[in-house]
């Protein structure tokens, strides 16, 4: 299969896309992991990239598109693929259409995760790391540590990222809602958008949508 994933931040997409890729047998290719392949391989577009991170600016489309092709040509993803966080734009989906046209290729479905915006904010906003080990993640209402602003693993310090506050997530918000929701209706006109509700266990969540990506594709 071939999948867009879509979805506010803090509905849980990196989580979802592994359970999916793994349950579905196909790559999940992340723009995350394409900037951080690209870079640290010194490619000429991870250096291209590079030069407009470094100069505090957004990647333009055209390098994140051209990462995106490289590793969708990759032997892994010739049978289908997962992508989280590309497309981010109409612009981008376009590039996408036609790239997977030249391929003789189709989507097959965009699984659009819904969340409530208070939920979101509750849930990013709530989150605190250990400045010790930032793997070490807790949340102040769904896994609070034992003491409060003590990690219960290595007894560091609990804070909350600057990116995390309630007027952060709000602004990210507004940026989801501007940039990357039209590619839902864009989407949407292809009949291929599956929306799923992201609230409930993680588990249940990966079910949900398995179920429904299998009713789109029957």
């Amino acid at each position: 299969m071939r999948i867009v994933l879509v979805g506010p931040p803090g509905a849980g997409k990196g989580t979802q896309a592994a359970y999916l890729a793994k349950n579905l047998s196909i790559p999940h290719i992340s723009t995350g992991d394409l900037f951080r392949a690209n870079i640290s391989q010194g490619t000429d577009l991870g250096k291209r990239a590079r030069a407009f991170m470094d100069a505090g600016q957004l990647v333009p489309d055209e390098v994140t598109i051209g990462m995106a092709k490289d590793r969708m040509a990759q032997p892994d993803a010739v049978g289908g693929f997962l992508l989280d966080g590309f497309p981010r734009n109409v612009g981008q989906a376009e590039a996408l259409d036609g790239m997977l046209r030249d391929e003789g290729v189709a989507l097959d479905a965009v699984l659009d995760l819904e969340v409530p915006e208070d939920e979101v904010v509750k849930r990013i906003a709530g989150r605190r790391i250990c400045r010790n080990d930032s793997a070490h993640v807790f949340h102040v209402t769904y896994n609070p540590p034992k003491t409060e602003g003590v990690c219960d693993v290595c007894g560091g310090e609990l804070y909350q990222r600057d990116d995390d506050s309630e007027e952060t997530v709000r602004t990210r918000l507004e940026v989801y809602h501007t940039q990357t929701e039209p590619i839902i209706d864009y989407y949407r006109t292809q009949g291929l958008v599956v929306t799923i509700s992201a609230l409930g266990k993680v588990t249940e969540v990966t079910d949900r949508a398995m179920e429904a990506l299998e009713k789109s594709e029957g």
